[in-house]
C-alpha cells in the first residue's frame, strides 16, 4: 500500500525510499503541476515528500489528507543527501504519523499541527 509521493523534485532511486509504501511523481506523471500532485495525493491519502516550499505553505492552511514532510537542507550532493536522510528517516517517520507537517533541517525536525 502507498503512503508517500515523491517529489520531482528529489532523487527518484533512494534506498530508504525503495519499498512498496513509496512512489515518485516520476511514476504518475513526471510533468504533473503542484496542484495535480496535491490532488493525487489528497485522494490516494498519501504524504508529499518534498523540497518545494508550496507545499509546505498549502498544508499550513489545509486538514490533512495529504500531509506534508519538507526537507529545507538547501543544496546537497546526493550521496550526501541519502546519507543524511538515511540516518534520520525513521524519526521522520515518527513525526509524520503525529504531524500533518514535518520540516526537515540540517540541525533538527519539526512537526508542525
Amino acid at each position: 500500500m502507498k503512503k508517500f509521493l515523491i517529489d520531482a523534485n528529489l532523487p527518484y532511486y533512494f534506498k530508504i525510499w525503495h519499498s512498496v509504501e513509496y512512489i515518485h511523481q516520476f511514476d504518475i506523471n513526471s510533468n504533473a503541476k503542484d496542484e495535480e500532485i496535491w490532488q493525487y495525493s489528497k485522494n490516494q491519502n498519501l504524504t508529499i515528500i518534498t523540497k518545494d516550499s508550496d507545499f509546505s505553505n498549502k498544508i499550513i492552511f489545509s486538514e490533512p489528507p495529504p500531509k506534508v514532510i519538507h526537507i529545507r537542507i538547501g543544496n546537497m550532493k546526493i550521496k550526501e543527501l541519502n546519507i543524511f536522510l538515511s540516518k534520520i528517516w525513521n524519526e521522520v517517520l515518527e513525526l509524520n504519523k503525529k504531524y500533518k507537517l514535518v520540516n526537515v533541517f540540517l540541525d533538527r525536525i519539526e512537526g508542525i499541527n
